[in-house]
């Protein structure tokens, strides 16, 4: 274990113990050539039901697409989990030499307790009947074949119809998303992609490099 990690596994370890056993702490190594397994430290586990060498996160994925200087921490965000639990969340960039991102040190923390007292506080005091809505949030994955298929959900959310629907360009725009958002980094992802969207390899490289185009 080098020094870093070291550094940061003390640092979980101490955040998890302040906060509880519903705060999880995660370290992902961006280092690694195999990011199927990216969790190399993790505390209170049973909040996402993940475990040390489990997948990466849509963060995780994101950060491998970016330039390292834009890169900014994101910190108090909602995100979810399989079985529906609400976590609020926040994500910080460990950087090495040159600003690149050694790490990612994750935070997610169990509200979903909390949003039942706030959610009754509110029917007693609201005096109105709607409210504006609120983002989805994410949902946190266990595995690189649940972040995929995770990542083609929004994807076709995104543009607003079934596949059967699409035309060539909502397909183009799909493919976009799943681009940026780093789901062609997964292992055998463009088979799975060609097949859901009803498109050859060669059509799928195709879209990708229209969109590079544009």
């Amino acid at each position: 274990m080098d020094s870093k990690l070291e550094l940061l596994t003390q640092i979980a370890r101490g955040i998890a113990t302040h906060f509880g056993n519903n705060c999880e702490v995660v370290i992902h190594d961006i280092r690694k050539e195999d990011i199927e397994s990216s969790i190399v430290y993790i505390e209170n586990g049973q909040v996402s039901n993940r475990k040390l060498g489990d997948g990466p996160s849509e963060i995780v994925l994101e950060t491998l697409k970016k330039n390292p200087d834009l890169l900014k921490d994101r910190l108090s965000y909602l995100t979810r989990t399989d079985d529906g639990r609400i976590l609020k969340s926040s994500t910080m960039y460990i950087r090495g030499k040159n600003n690149t991102i050694d790490y990612i040190l994750a935070l997610n923390y169990d509200i979903t307790g909390l949003l039942t007292i706030d959610n009754s506080l509110k029917s007693l005091l609201s005096t109105s009947e709607t409210e504006d809505d609120e983002k989805q949030p994410k949902r946190i994955t266990h595995n690189v074949n649940d972040l995929l298929d995770a990542l083609i959900e929004q994807s076709v959310a995104l543009v607003g119809k079934p596949v059967a629907l699409m035309s060539k360009d909502d397909k183009v725009a799909a493919i976009q998303y799943l681009n940026d958002a780093g789901a062609f980094l997964i292992t055998r992802s463009g088979d799975k992609v060609s097949n859901y969207f009803g498109i050859s390899k060669f059509t799928l490289y195709s879209y990708m490099d229209t969109n590079k185009e544009k």
